[in-house]
């Protein structure tokens, strides 16, 4: 069964006050994330993975020594990836929930630090790719960034919170500021709850 794009979980236009624009949505979300769906499925068609879960195929086609990933794990980690990143983000006034506060101060020292260390991660990352706040295997929370589509499921973690940080993910609406996105993003963006329900 061919995998979907699927739709945004607000309007195009919900996160403009928040400093994502409508123009950078549709771009994003019916554009880049529409041409991982479709590329996606057309090379997986007959294959191995056809059928397979989106978890299922990028852990299977993931390659640790490889410089370069394989077109099939590009394409399906970004669709996971933003199925994702959607998700963790939203339209309304978002509280941080106790317990995730709790985790993060005992992880990280403070809340002001963890998105520190997010944005550093971020900002960092050189090229394309993403920063994470992961629950790690040992079930404490860490900071990571990943090149490209690469993502926690490739390293056993589970993804609390992903930022997007190629540059179509900011480019309309900060230009060249990646910080100032990031910033932006931890500060009016983050669905908290969302954040927290992952834990």
């Amino acid at each position: 069964m061919a995998f979907e794009l699927p739709d945004l979980p607000y309007a195009h236009d919900a996160l403009a006050s928040k400093g994502m624009s409508a123009e950078t949505l549709e771009y994003h979300h019916d554009l880049h994330h529409k041409a991982y769906v479709d590329n996606g499925n057309k090379l997986i068609a007959g294959t191995e993975w056809d059928g397979k879960s989106m978890e299922e195929i990028i852990k299977g086609t993931y390659d640790a020594n490889a410089v370069a990933q394989n077109g099939i794990f590009n394409n399906i980690s970004q669709l996971w990836n933003h199925n994702q990143f959607w998700e963790m983000m939203g339209p309304g006034e978002s509280k941080m929930p106790g317990e995730l506060e709790k985790a993060l101060v005992d992880s990280f020292g403070s809340v002001d630090k963890f998105k520190e260390e997010f944005s550093a991660a971020g900002a960092g990352q050189f090229g394309s790719g993403w920063a994470w706040l992961v629950k790690d295997t040992d079930g404490g929370l860490k900071v990571t960034k990943t090149e490209n589509g690469v993502n926690p499921l490739c390293f056993g973690q589970t993804a609390l919170l992903g930022c997007d940080v190629w540059e179509h993910s900011y480019y309309i609406d900060f230009r060249n500021k990646r910080p100032a996105y990031l910033t932006n993003f931890l500060d009016n963006l983050v669905n908290w709850e969302n954040v927290a329900s992952r834990m």
